[in-house]
């Protein structure tokens, strides 16, 4: 295999997350990596010989293969344009970026220069997506009429949780809707085939106003703040986001996107109802599929080499028994992209940039249907 040289941009909760799993792969080395706050502890942390405050410099100085860009969403286009500029392959946290035309340019560049760009929507990539996949495409489950589903977190639930992704100069339009039902609507169209074509939705925001720390905040801190240290916020993004959907094969379907329920760290749902069977797929036991049937017993598949679809087994790195969750769907979405980047004609599994201005295209329309209260066509 091709050995790649791989800088991290923002380091984070889920810049670390990329570093730890990189590691996995055993071709790609984690050279260097930038970040405006704190570059030097997290290098020593983590053991990256190279640190920098700026990115461009250590574009400019590392010649590296690959960047991988873990930063707030306004940062992304910029970012991912400077590293293209320079023959870098780009390896891009979700949402691609804030508006529809920033993703168009980057999808261009890519083309243009002949590199690869990935999109990491890791739910892809949890061995029984990719097997439901397969058994849809094989007819199993039958034609598929009905989509719907969750995607719900809690970490926002009190006034005084805060992070960037509340403020729209940072995040884009939407928030719940960009940072994690960007997630759920790509799994839902990868796995049935089926591409969303029209969405009615209905924004809800339960703190209209919230008490921002006057210090650095980093997601999923449990740093305690006093009240002094707060200041006041008008929070301009959503919290719920209640979306109806219709898919291009003639399915219908709902979802409820939140980052404000009580007891949800992370809970993804996918339900998809055919005219033999239906499926459901829950994160919160991600090695399991039900298979609902109506005249016999419910089938509960068990991630295994010998239960999935054989077009599945390459996800699978552990035997029965042996949980694969979270940072090994993360190690999959990454050898897929790397091995795309060695391979540029062979056929790839990931998200590329094709899909992340798709899901762009998503945001923007779903932002557009809340304002009008109705129905909106998404191209």
């Amino acid at each position: 295999m091709k050995h790649f040289k791989t800088g991290i941009i923002g380091t984070g909760f889920i810049g670390q997350v990329h570093i730890e799993t990189l590691r996995r792969l055993g071709n790609v080395e984690v050279t260097a990596l930038a970040d405006t706050f704190n570059a030097k502890e997290t290098a020593e942390k983590l053991n990256v010989p190279h640190y920098f405050s700026d990115y461009k410099e250590m574009i400019d100085i590392m010649k590296l293969d690959t960047v991988h860009i873990c930063t707030p969403n306004n940062t992304h286009f910029e970012i991912a344009m400077y590293a293209m500029d320079h023959n870098v392959h780009v390896i891009c946290e979700k949402p691609m970026c804030i508006t529809i035309d920033e993703a168009s340019k980057l999808t261009a560049k890519a083309k243009e220069k002949n590199l690869i760009g990935g999109i990491n929507f890791h739910n892809r990539f949890y061995p029984m997506n990719n097997h439901l996949k397969n058994i849809i495409k094989d007819g199993e489950l039958g034609e598929i009429f009905s989509i719907t589903g969750n995607y719900t977190q809690d970490w926002l639930l009190y006034d005084t949780d805060y992070s960037w992704r509340l403020n729209s100069s940072e995040s884009g339009n939407t928030r719940a809707v960009a940072d994690i039902g960007s997630h759920w609507m790509d799994l839902a169209e990868y796995v049935t085939g089926q591409k969303i074509i029209a969405v009615n939705a209905d924004f809800s925001t339960i703190h209209a106003t919230r008490k921002k720390p006057k210090g650095i905040v980093l997601a999923y801190s449990e740093k305690n703040t006093d009240e002094n240290d707060y200041e006041d916020v008008k929070i301009n993004t959503e919290d719920n986001a209640n979306i109806l959907f219709k898919f291009s094969n003639g399915a219908k379907g709902s979802a409820f996107f939140s980052q404000v329920i009580a007891g949800k760290s992370v809970d993804i749902n996918l339900q998809i109802g055919g005219y033999k069977k239906s499926a459901e797929w829950n994160s919160m036991s991600c090695n399991n599929l039900i298979i609902g049937k109506r005249d016999a017993c419910s089938e509960f598949v068990e991630k295994g080499l010998g239960t999935v679809h054989s077009s599945t087994k390459p996800l699978i790195a552990y035997p029965f028994g042996h949980a694969e969750g979270f940072p090994d769907a993360f190690k999959q979405s990454f050898r897929d992209i790397y091995h795309h980047i060695e391979y540029p004609d062979s056929s790839h599994e990931h998200a590329d940039f094709d899909d992340g201005l798709h899901e762009m295209i998503l945001c923007q329309k779903i932002f557009e249907s809340n304002q009008k209260q109705g129905w909106v066509d998404v191209p």
